[in-house]
C-alpha cells in the first residue's frame, strides 16, 4: 500500500471515529423520539396490510396513534388515518373492502368502519362505557363487539339525570378493585351485535358472568369464552361454547381448567386452534396451543413438547397497543405462533399431526405478525436490542428477512446505541443463568465506571432481546448495565419459571448476586464500590430485599415495590390469591409471609434507598411504599419517597408521558448523587 493510500485511509477512519463519536447521547426525553408499530393486519384478499404506529406527544402530554397501509408490492406506506387521539384494534372485512377500527376521538372508545375506497370512517357504536373489541361478521355486514355493562344500568342512567352528590360505594365481592381502573362497579362482559345497514344493536350475550367473543365459526356461529361460576372471587376458570345466533343454542367446546384465548378456526371451517393457561402452577403455567376437531369433539395438544410458552412476556418499555395473535392458520393443516425462547420470543411453525420447529429463530422480539398464506410470507412487528420496532417482511421458506419501515432511522443515526451483551453464567442447583450486560456509552478504556442492576417484575416476565429505553438512557448517563432474568422467569422452561414459587429472596437473590460476581471477575474496569440496584414490581421487591441482605450496594432505588406480604394480602387487587399461588402462604401462615417480607429486615437496611410509587397502584397499593419509608427513617436511613399522581401499577410503560420522564430523572439523580 503506498505512503498515500495509508494516509488516505487513516483520514476515512478519523472521519469515520469522529461521526461516531458526534453521535449524541440519550436522554430521558427521547420516549418522545421513539415510534412505535404494532397490530399488523394482511388483506384477505389484496396484496396489503394495514398496522398501528403510535407516538407520544410531548405538548399534548400523552399518546397519538393512527393507522397505517403497507403496500406488500410495492413497499410503500401510507398514513390513512391523522387524528390526535388513539386508534387501535384494525380488522378487515373478509372481501377485504372495508376496516374497522376503535378510536377514542370522543374520549371513550368507540367502533368505526372505513372503506378502503376512500372516504370518511363512520362511527358505528355509541356505547357509554367504550368498547374494548370489535370483529366484522363473516359477510361483512354486521360487527360483532365486547362492551362492560352495569348489571343495573336502569340506576346508572337514572343517576345521570340527577345532580351529582357523593354516594357510599356498598362492596359485595373480593375483586371490587383493579389496577388502572380503581374502585369497580359490578360490570360484565357483554356481546352485542349492529347491523351496518340498519344500524340496529341487538345483545347477544350478557349476564353476571363476562361473557367473550373469541372467533366466528361460520356464518351464522361463533365461539366465546365465559367465567361463569357461583364464586366469581375465586373464579379463575374460563368455559367455552359455540353460540349459533340463529337458534340462540350453545354447544360446550371442552377445555381442562385454566384460562383460554387466542381461538382461530381453520380454512375449511372445521378444526380449531386456541391458547389454554392451565392451573397446574398456578399463573406460573405455560400457556399452549389446543387443537379441537368438531366433527370429533376431540381436545388435543399440540405444543406440550416445546417446553416453552406461547406468547410474548417480554419486560420492555418502548412498545405499545401490542395485540400478538398467538396462532394463526396457514392451512387446513398448518399454522404458525409465536413462542418466547430463551430470552427471544420466536416465530414457529406447526401442523396438525405434531410437527414443530422454528420458522424465524433469531435474536430479537416479534410482537406482532399475520401471515400472506399463498405467498408463504409472514409481516411482522419486531424489537431488537439496538432498534425500538419496526414492519418486517418473512419469506418463509427461505428465512429471508427484509425491513419494511424506518420509522426510528433518524433518531437511531442521531443518537449513541450500546448494544447490550448476552451474558450466562452458572448460579444455584448449578442451573444456567441468561441475561445481558451494557457498557456505558462512550466507554473508554483504562477508565473505572459504576454499574446498576436492573430487576424485571413479573416474577414471570423476562428481559429478552428486544429494546429498552431505560437500560440505554442509564447506559447513556455513564453506567454499566447489568439485567438478568433469574428464576422464575419466563423463556427458559417449565422448572425454572416454576421454581420461584414459594422461595422468594432465596434462588432468584442467588442468580442475581451470582450475576453481579461474574460480571466484576469479567470487567476489571467496573468499581465494586460504587453499584447502584433498581427494579419495579417484583423488582421492586427484589431490590427492598437485596438492600435487607447485603451491603455491597451504595445506592438503590425501588418502585412500585411489595414490601410487607401480610398487608398486601388484603389491599392488593390480586393479593388475596397471588400470595397463595406465589409466597404458598395465607393469613394462617403469617411467620412464613413475614419471613418473605422485606421489610421484616429494615434492621439490616444500610443502603441509601429511594421510594418511587404511583398514587394509583391497585397492584402494589401505596402503603407498601408507605410502610417502608416509615421504617426506613424511623432507622434513620438515608431514603427519599417520591409520589407520582394520576399514575397507576404501569407507570414505566404507558403513563402520562411527562411522569414517565420524571420517574427516569428521578432514578438517575439518585444514582448520580451516590455513585458518581
Amino acid at each position: 500500500m503506498t505512503y498515500f493510500a495509508i494516509m488516505q485511509l487513516i483520514i476515512a477512519l478519523t472521519l469515520e471515529g469522529d461521526h461516531m463519536s458526534s453521535k449524541r447521547l440519550i436522554k430521558a426525553e427521547d420516549l418522545y423520539q421513539i415510534d412505535s408499530v404494532s397490530d399488523p393486519r394482511v388483506s384477505p384478499t389484496k396484496n396489503e396490510a394495514i398496522f398501528v404506529k403510535t407516538h407520544m406527544d410531548e405538548k399534548d402530554n400523552k399518546y397519538i396513534s393512527n393507522l397505517f397501509h403497507l403496500d406488500l408490492k410495492s413497499n410503500d406506506v401510507t398514513q390513512w388515518t391523522f387524528g390526535k387521539d388513539r386508534v387501535s384494534h384494525p380488522r378487515w372485512s373478509r372481501d377485504g373492502e372495508k376496516i374497522l377500527f376503535l378510536s377514542n376521538r370522543d374520549e371513550k372508545n368507540q367502533v368505526f368502519v372505513l372503506s378502503t375506497n376512500g372516504g370518511e370512517a363512520k362511527q358505528v357504536t355509541n356505547e357509554k362505557d367504550g368498547v374494548t373489541s370489535a370483529e366484522f361478521s363473516l359477510d361483512g355486514n354486521k360487527v360483532i363487539y365486547q362492551v362492560a355493562e352495569s348489571v343495573d344500568r336502569e340506576s346508572d342512567d337514572q343517576k345521570d339525570d340527577e345532580k351529582e352528590l357523593p354516594k357510599p360505594t356498598v362492596i359485595t365481592r373480593m375483586k371490587y378493585k383493579a389496577d388502572g381502573a380503581g374502585v369497580l362497579k359490578e360490570k360484565y362482559q357483554q356481546i352485542k351485535l349492529v347491523d351496518l345497514e340498519n344500524e340496529e344493536t341487538k345483545t347477544i350475550k350478557e349476564g353476571k358472568q363476562n361473557y367473550i367473543f373469541q372467533g366466528w365459526l361460520n356464518e351464522s356461529a361463533f365461539i366465546y369464552s365465559t367465567d361463569e361460576d357461583i364464586n366469581q372471587d375465586f373464579n379463575f376458570n374460563h368455559n367455552v361454547y359455540i353460540h349459533h345466533v340463529d337458534t340462540e343454542e350453545d354447544q360446550e367446546i371442552p377445555t381442562e381448567e385454566g384460562y383460554v384465548s387466542s381461538f382461530s378456526v381453520s380454512p375449511n371451517r372445521d378444526q380449531v386452534l386456541f391458547v389454554h393457561m392451565g392451573r397446574e402452577y398456578y399463573n406460573a403455567t405455560h400457556t399452549e396451543i389446543l387443537h379441537y376437531d368438531l366433527n370429533t369433539g376431540i381436545v388435543t395438544p399440540l405444543t406440550t413438547e416445546l417446553d416453552a410458552p406461547v406468547g410474548d412476556f417480554v419486560a420492555a418499555d418502548t412498545q405499545q397497543q401490542t395485540i400478538l395473535q398467538d396462532v394463526i392458520w396457514a392451512s387446513d393443516r398448518d399454522f404458525y405462533f409465536p413462542v418466547s425462547d430463551h430470552g427471544n420470543v420466536s416465530l414457529y411453525y406447526g401442523n396438525v399431526d405434531g410437527e414443530l420447529y422454528p420458522a424465524l429463530n433469531k435474536d430479537l422480539h416479534v410482537f406482532g405478525f399475520d401471515l400472506q398464506a399463498e405467498q408463504q410470507k409472514a409481516i411482522l412487528t419486531i424489537s431488537t436490542t439496538t432498534n425500538p420496532s419496526e414492519v418486517y417482511s418473512l419469506d418463509i421458506p427461505t428465512g429471508d428477512l427484509k425491513q419494511l419501515t424506518s420509522f426510528n432511522e433518524a433518531f437511531l443515526n442521531e443518537v449513541e446505541i450500546v448494544k447490550p451483551e448476552p451474558i450466562s453464567y452458572t448460579s444455584k442447583d448449578d442451573w444456567t443463568v441468561h441475561g445481558w450486560f451494557m457498557k456505558p456509552a462512550k466507554y473508554k478504556e483504562n477508565e473505572t465506571y459504576p454499574m446498576i442492576v436492573n430487576i424485571h417484575g413479573g416474577p414471570h416476565a423476562f428481559y429478552a432481546n428486544t429494546f429498552f429505553h431505560e437500560m440505554q438512557y442509564l447506559a447513556a448517563k455513564g453506567y454499566a448495565v447489568l439485567y438478568v432474568n433469574p428464576r422464575g422467569s419466563h423463556s427458559y422452561g417449565q422448572t425454572f419459571v416454576n421454581s420461584v414459587r414459594g422461595d422468594y429472596g432465596n434462588g432468584d437473590y442467588q442468580d442475581i448476586m451470582n450475576g453481579v460476581d461474574y460480571v466484576l471477575a469479567k470487567y476489571d474496569w467496573i468499581d465494586e464500590n460504587r453499584l447502584g440496584v433498581t427494579g419495579g414490581s417484583y423488582g421492586g421487591f427484589m431490590t427492598n430485599w437485596i438492600v435487607g441482605h447485603t451491603n455491597r450496594f451504595k445506592a438503590a432505588v425501588t418502585q412500585r415495590s411489595i414490601s410487607n406480604w401480610i398487608s398486601f394480602r388484603g389491599v392488593s387487587d390480586i393479593g388475596y390469591y397471588f400470595n397463595e399461588w406465589q409466597i404458598q402462604a395465607d393469613l394462617g401462615e403469617v411467620e412464613k409471609l413475614w419471613k418473605h417480607s422485606p421489610i421484616a429486615y429494615v434492621e439490616n437496611m444500610k443502603t441509601p434507598l429511594k421510594i418511587i410509587h404511583n398514587e394509583r397502584d391497585f397492584r402494589c397499593p401505596m402503603e407498601q411504599a408507605e410502610q417502608l419509608y416509615i421504617a426506613l427513617k424511623h432507622q434513620g436511613i438515608e431514603t427519599e419517597f417520591v409520589r407520582f399522581p394520576e399514575s397507576d401499577h404501569n407507570l414505566s410503560r404507558t403513563g402520562k408521558p411527562n411522569l414517565r420522564i420524571e420517574r427516569l430523572n428521578h432514578i438517575s439523580s439518585w444514582f448520580d448523587h451516590y455513585l458518581k
